[in-house]
């Protein structure tokens, strides 16, 4: 079948871009680690000892990025329905995070210790029709925000990707009560005509009358 001209410029702009050819330079799977990689420089987000989930990891450019930072005593346990070659230091478990028994799996694998940071790079599978991908996303948002306030450490923080839309300020305020601060970031690597841009979560509230997630911050 002969490709759209949608597509044909699609893969044209990703031989092209600048950022596709210094993941393939630099030995990462995705130009998205170029994302993290700019917002942990100005943000300060992963440190050495901490406890990250990758929700939506598959290829895993951001937990390749992110084991040698967090170094022997940190963890990383990254997710996706799909398959991700392994990578040194990272645990990953195959499924839906929404299910029962894939959440069992990542509470035995999280063995008791509470995490520090939440990353969820995930987007939905792309229908054309913008109604119905932003409510795709706004159900994988929703479900990252549940894991991150069911599992973070106090003082804990959130970074998640979002597309100008719909649903974006209810987001904003369901992070507003759960989290200290919230701020805007997009990325260079993130580009111009894409919708997308992430919002950073910091200082996980502990919400009164309930017991705070398992584990210390670091």
């Amino acid at each position: 079948m002969a490709r759209s001209k949608s597509s044909k410029g699609w893969m044209r702009e990703h031989l092209t871009d600048q950022f596709v050819k210094r993941a393939n330079r630099d030995g990462l799977r995705s130009r998205a680690a170029y994302k993290l990689l700019e917002i942990n420089e100005r943000d300060n987000l992963v440190r050495r000892g901490m406890c990250v989930v990758d929700l939506g990891a598959a290829p895993g450019g951001w937990s390749q990025l992110i084991a040698p930072l967090v170094g022997p005593g940190g963890k990383v346990l990254a997710l996706d329905i799909l398959e991700m070659e392994p990578i040194p230091d990272v645990e990953f478990i195959q499924g839906d995070f929404s299910e029962q028994p894939v959440l069992k799996r990542v509470e035995q694998a999280l063995d008791g210790r509470g995490v520090d940071l939440v990353l969820s790079d995930m987007a939905p599978n792309i229908s054309g029709v913008r109604s119905t991908d932003q409510a795709r996303w706004e159900h994988l948002s929703g479900l990252a925000v549940e894991f991150a306030k069911n599992s973070l450490n106090p003082g804990g923080n959130l970074l998640i990707k979002c597309f100008q839309g719909t649903g974006v300020d209810e987001l904003r305020r369901d992070l507003r009560q759960l989290f200290d601060s919230l701020v805007v970031r997009k990325p260079e690597a993130s580009r111009d005509r894409s919708r997308e841009f992430f919002l950073l979560a910091r200082g996980r509230k502990v919400e009164p009358g309930q017991p705070a997630p398992c584990g210390e911050t670091v």
